[in-house]
């Protein structure tokens, strides 16, 4: 149990939920910067983190770069990044998070020619900004 000028350390999946939900609801993607405090487990934090396609850093305060996708886009879906920080809190892997962009109202692009209206309207509903 922390002390009285202790603060109590949050899992990184529950930090990494909050910082998602403190976002607007049309947000597309999220770049956060990862720094464990025992670096003894860089290895298999970084074996872990091989999963979401975690980007070191060298010569950095932070250890790792990790990009995150609510539902397309060039980066690890929001579940899998919750899972794998997840399985680091499991692992026992104490850290901290920081959420450094956040991009918002970006809708993927795809072509649409030639597919059945009912695929064009389920595309529209999903991506409605």
């Amino acid at each position: 149990m922390p002390g009285p000028d202790k603060v109590p350390r949050v899992a990184l999946a529950e930090d990494f939920d909050r910082m998602i939900a403190s976002l607007p609801p049309d947000w597309s993607t999220v770049q956060l910067d990862l720094r464990i405090f025992d670096e003894d487990n860089y290895i298999e934090a970084a074996t872990v983190l091989a999963q979401v396609n975690a980007q070191p850093y060298s010569k950095h305060d932070w250890h790792w770069r990790l990009h995150a996708a609510r539902e397309f886009g060039h980066a690890a879906a929001r579940e899998t990044v919750h899972g794998t920080l997840g399985v680091l809190d499991g692992m026992g892997i104490e850290g901290e998070l920081a959420l450094r962009d956040a991009r918002v109202g970006r809708v993927e692009v795809t072509q649409m020619w030639g597919r059945p209206e009912s695929v064009r309207q389920e595309f529209r509903r999903r991506r409605m900004q």
